[in-house]
């Protein structure tokens, strides 16, 4: 599933894509989610996003940087 752009959704929109898309499956081993995001909050790591201020590629690919 692609993130809605800034230009096209809502705030509410993109909060609802970033707590879907990194949503805790309950099963470490397998998923690797809370590895990526390094134990903090997929809210708050994407809320430029969420404001529309940055786009989730970048603040993605410096999460894993």
């Amino acid at each position: 599933m692609t993130p809605p752009s800034i230009e096209a959704s809502t705030r509410e929109e993109r909060q609802a894509y970033v707590r879907e898309k990194w949503e805790c499956m309950h099963n470490c081993e397998l998923c690797g989610k809370c590895h990526i995001l390094k134990g903090r909050d997929a809210e708050t790591l994407y809320a430029d996003y969420i404001e529309g201020k940055r786009s989730y590629l970048e603040i993605t690919l410096d999460i894993r940087k």
